[in-house]
């Protein structure tokens, strides 16, 4: 192997969230918990609001998006780290961790943007109701989502590209239970100024973003505010307060993680910020944001019956 423009390492050993066999036993429980609900949960968005016409709105659309990435890049990193519970030895090879990092980082580039243009969709809606159906025709959402996983996709190529192209030629121990951005960058022995410069570019984007959504709910307080209607105001707040509580709690441990030199990263603080973010928001989500929703519920409740009657002919 060309040691100039690659590793000579050929695996990687996970240190994990804990090396105490017995609090294995216990996360692998919880986790395992939690995944499943996360995907019952997700799919139980999804298929409603694709089998229901009634769903086929933009905001229902988003919402449909949020939680195929939601399981996209939970699932890149929770089946990987509780087969890795049951395991003394957690070694991935190589290739196998820059596909999970690939996964992982283009997913959850894609939900930033997600994200993003669900707050847009409650701001037209909410700030220019009169102009709704043409600011957010079907073509302009297919754009957005378009333009959404595109992001994510340059994310993947660019920080893939990026990080597997380092040498590592020292200890291929990664202090952490799935392949991440710094305790890769911790690890590598080449000069990583380029990733983390990418890295700070990347975040310093999202930040930038978070300010504009939170300017954006700014006017959207303000248009509530001005309703007559109790009946809508008590709507849209409740609406308005669930995006924001979803985009607080995934912004918030993102820009945590990866706004920071690498050199000043606590790789044991920052496990439990990741599980929070690739484990425990994708489960959170569809509770926050859809059902909640009597539209959804109704919806996967028609469907469950629809099937129940099949099944019984």
């Amino acid at each position: 192997m060309d040691t100039e423009n690659h590793s000579v390492v050929t695996e990687f050993i996970f240190m994990g969230i804990t090396q105490d066999p017995q609090m294995q036993i216990i996360f692998f429980v919880v986790f395992l918990i939690v995944y499943l609900v996360n995907v019952v949960g997700n799919v139980g968005v999804i298929i409603p609001i694709i089998t229901d016409t009634q769903l086929h709105t933009p905001m229902y659309f988003f919402l449909c998006n949020l939680s195929f990435v939601d399981l996209g890049y939970s699932s890149a990193i929770a089946p990987r780290m509780l087969a890795d519970f049951l395991t003394k030895h957690k070694v991935i090879s190589f290739s196998s961790c820059a596909t999970q990092f690939a996964f992982f980082v283009g997913f959850v580039d894609a939900e930033c943007y997600v994200l993003a243009a669900m707050v847009y969709d409650r701001f037209v809606a909410i700030c220019q109701p009169l102009r709704y159906s043409t600011l957010m025709s079907k073509r302009v959402c297919l754009a957005l989502m378009l333009g959404s996983y595109l992001a994510g996709l340059v994310s993947l190529v660019a920080h893939t590209t990026l990080t597997f192209s380092l040498s590592y030629c020292g200890s291929n121990i990664i202090n952490h239970f799935f392949c991440e951005i710094p305790p890769l960058l911790a690890l590598s022995c080449s000069d990583t100024y380029i990733s983390e410069i990418l890295l700070f570019s990347l975040c310093g984007f999202i930040e930038f973003s978070t300010i504009l959504i939170f300017i954006s709910y700014t006017f959207i307080l303000v248009a509530i505010i001005r309703m007559r209607s109790a009946e809508g105001r008590l709507k849209a707040f409740s609406t308005c307060g669930s995006h924001l509580t979803g985009v607080t709690l995934f912004y918030g441990p993102v820009l945590f993680m990866y706004l920071r030199p690498t050199s000043s990263c606590s790789l044991d603080q920052d496990k439990w910020a990741s599980v929070f973010y690739t484990i425990i928001i994708p489960m959170l989500n569809p509770l926050i944001y859809s059902l909640r929703n009597k539209d959804v519920k109704a919806a996967f409740k028609i469907l469950i019956r629809k099937n129940l009657n099949n099944n019984t002919k």
